[in-house]
């Protein structure tokens, strides 16, 4: 399988890890060759209940049973659609009356920035420095590292960026904006939690002169920060939320939402103003359903601070400067890259997975399954200090 995926499959560097997977189930995968790996990664944060959750499972094989596809978003009522759609509203802010399904984080991204430039009647855009909303067009456009972007310019005009958390650069913020967007916490970069208020500042700003904030809680959101939502933490309500990765339970999904007055843009003039066949999938949506009710059903938001400082408690290691994040999305700092490009293959090799972050090298990813057990993440973190040892 691993020569025939290197020969056929594109892939998107020139030394993927190439484990050869044979099944998941909870916090462990397992390969062909029968080893298993505690997983930190959960699949980049997409799966809020591990590998092969029972109930989801149960819940795609009862929709399937019914039907799958019948036509494109939008069009007809179909009951695991609109039964997400109606949650998601019970949970987020009162304003968010409205949610567009799609198949992607990237996607609702692309949605969002459409949704805020049609109803401003401005086409500026503000990102953030080290940012990361997706690797389409428009998202790409966003992304706030040039070495990444530039073999593909051009790309949209009018986007300018901001440095995160430094307020000085608001002033950027004005009447050409349509929208600011921003990750409530910065992913890429190393999971850089917002400070001082800065989130209530970015937001007052676009409310004086008219631009709409847009949060991207792709990552962070359902649960992983010890709240349903990151911005919950802040005390901010964005005109426009994004969504995505968790939300699926490990299926394709993304979701953006607003006010029934803002997302009533796209219906007119023009009509269609953003179309998807997949969006909504009534699979995927059952999926997503049930991935909700289980996390608020087994309390797995609460549960992710008490096991952050369980992870907190059992990673103090002479190497490890600091340990950023919230919740279960948390980064142990180093003081040089080699030694996380060091950490994660040989943790591999121990039956353990860790993953590198996008912008920020001297750090690693930890984002385990919500559902993680206090034992698992006291076995993975000697693991990672064992593994340190050897240095």
């Amino acid at each position: 399988m691993l020569k025939d995926f290197l020969k056929y499959q594109a892939k998107t560097t020139p030394h993927p890890l190439g484990l050869e997977i044979e099944r998941a189930s909870g916090s462990y995968i397992f390969d062909t060759k029968g080893q298993s790996y505690l997983d930190f990664i959960a699949g980049v944060s997409a799966l809020p209940l591990g590998h092969s959750h029972p109930k989801v499972v149960g819940a795609l094989r009862s929709q399937i049973e019914k039907y799958m596809h019948v036509m494109v978003y939008g069009e007809f009522a179909q009951a695991p659609a609109v039964a997400l759609c109606k949650k998601l509203v019970g949970l987020l802010p009162k304003k968010h009356e409205v949610v567009y399904l799609t198949n992607s984080g990237t996607e609702a991204i692309e949605g969002a920035l459409k949704l805020a430039k049609r109803a401003t009647q401005r086409s500026g855009l503000i990102a953030a420095q080290h940012s990361y909303h997706g690797s389409t067009h428009g998202a790409l456009s966003l992304l706030g590292y040039e070495h990444q972007k530039k073999a593909y310019r051009p790309l949209l005009p009018g986007v300018r960026f901001l440095h995160f958390n430094e307020e000085k650069d608001l002033d950027q913020i004005d009447q050409t904006t349509a929208a600011v967007i921003l990750e409530t916490i910065q992913g890429g970069a190393g999971f850089i939690l917002p400070q001082n208020n800065y989130l209530k500042k970015v937001k007052k700003k676009c409310k004086a002169v008219g631009a709409l904030l847009i949060l991207d809680e792709i990552q962070p959101g359902f649960g992983r920060t010890g709240k349903m939502f990151g911005f919950e933490h802040y005390g901010v309500v964005p005109d426009i939320v994004v969504m995505g990765k968790a939300l699926g339970g490990g299926l394709p999904v993304g979701a953006f939402s607003a006010s029934k007055k803002l997302m009533q843009k796209l219906e007119d003039e023009p009509k269609l103003g953003h179309i998807t066949t997949f969006g909504g999938n009534p699979v995927i949506a059952s999926a997503a359903l049930t991935t909700i009710n289980e996390i608020i059903d087994g309390k797995w938001v609460k549960k992710s601070i008490k096991k952050e400082k369980l992870f907190r408690q059992h990673l103090q290691h002479p190497m490890i400067k600091s340990i950023r994040g919230k919740g279960l999305m948390l980064a142990p700092l180093f003081d040089r890259p080699e030694i996380p490009n060091f950490l994660v293959p040989r943790c591999i090799e121990k039956g353990l997975l860790l993953f590198w972050l996008l912008w920020e090298k001297n750090a690693v990813r930890i984002s385990p399954p919500l559902n993680i057990s206090e034992e698992d993440i006291v076995l993975g973190c000697q693991i990672i200090k064992d593994t340190l040892d050897e240095l």
